[in-house]
């Protein structure tokens, strides 16, 4: 469904929430309102979010503006880097998981656009390629952040205090994903 938000893709998930939210992506705007919200309620949040999604849209955008016109990576790069990926990353989460506490299942390795790592409530984790392009105190903040939703499948307090028991400077780590990471996405062809 497309808005007159400059043509975002506009999706409205429904679940047993209490509160409705927005999450804005590059390309689409995420409601996630309670079960049952009419459409009525949700075009009125929406208009009083009206002057927040546009701001964080031109933040963007500017965002988007000040990276560096990169080439994109071939497909063989993408390979290389996910064989790479494959080498290096098991192996820390085989090394977190004791430290957490913690049983996983499958690891992936894809390179998404949107994610740096998920974990399923089955305990299957996937991580991006694009990782190796990280420091690796970078890399183990997401191997550890995934593996911590083995025990908190949300970003609560207790997930945070969770990551910090492994990772004390946590935080730097996540600041510089946040600084730099989108540098290696807008690569993706």
């Amino acid at each position: 469904m497309r808005n007159n938000f400059n043509n975002l893709e506009l999706k409205i998930i429904y679940s047993l929430r209490k509160t409705i939210a927005l999450e804005l992506k590059q390309g689409s705007l995420t409601i996630r309102a309670p079960r049952g919200m009419p459409r009525k309620e949700i075009n009125a949040f929406l208009g009083a979010k009206r002057s927040w999604i546009e701001k964080h849209l031109a933040k963007m955008q500017k965002h988007q503006e000040s990276l560096p016109q990169m080439e994109p990576f071939t497909m063989e790069e993408l390979q290389q880097l996910s064989k790479k990926a494959l080498s290096i990353i098991p192996p820390k989460v085989q090394q977190y998981a004791t430290i957490v506490g913690v049983d996983y299942g499958r690891i992936t390795i894809r390179s998404q656009r949107t994610r740096w790592g998920s974990c399923s409530s089955k305990g299957n984790l996937n991580f991006n390629c694009l990782l190796l392009l990280f420091p690796e105190e970078v890399i183990d903040y997401v191997v550890v952040h995934e593996l911590c939703h083995r025990k908190h499948m949300n970003h609560s307090a207790d997930f945070y205090k969770e990551i910090e028991r492994v990772l004390p400077e946590y935080r730097k780590s996540q600041r510089w994903l946040k600084e730099n990471g989108s540098l290696a996405l807008s690569r993706l062809p």
